[in-house]
């Protein structure tokens, strides 16, 4: 039987690898650069609204593995919510990666994107994680 860590790490190389979701989108409502000046990750997120629902999202730019798989992840993980519980999974991931929040029943909503929950211990790489979800709290926080 698979360790779970290996399926999370095949999740993982596979959305840094194969992104569906890194495209233009073309009507979006809201652009935001994310950049990470310790390492040079940058990303463009996208999001298009309708009404209170997150209808799409997508992304251009370059960085590692953990931030290109983070910010695909989290795009899967997001559409198709309300803003509240887009916003409500944003901090329920954040402090996933800060080990603020354990609860395994907490947890459960990141669906996939409880994958990157071993980053919390790798510090260098925490960065990297929540690139796409910072730039996201803040597009959502700025401008809804």
């Amino acid at each position: 039987m698979e360790d779970l860590t290996d399926v999370y790490n095949e999740l993982i190389m596979e959305h840094s690898m194969n992104s569906y979701n890194k495209r233009k989108l073309d009507d979006a409502t809201i652009s935001e650069i994310g950049h990470n000046p310790n390492c040079g990750d940058e990303i463009t997120l996208e999001i298009k609204l309708n009404g209170n629902i997150i209808e799409d999202l997508a992304f251009s730019g370059h960085g590692c593995a953990i931030s290109q798989a983070s910010t695909s992840i989290m795009i899967d993980t997001l559409k198709g919510k309300t803003i509240e519980e887009g916003r409500e999974i944003i901090k329920t991931f954040i402090g996933m990666i800060k080990r603020e929040i354990t609860d395994e029943d907490e947890l459960k909503k990141l669906e996939d994107a409880i994958a990157f929950k071993n980053v919390a211990n790798m510090p260098a790489r925490v960065k990297c994680a929540l690139l796409a979800w910072h730039t996201i709290e803040n597009m959502l926080n700025e401008k809804v």
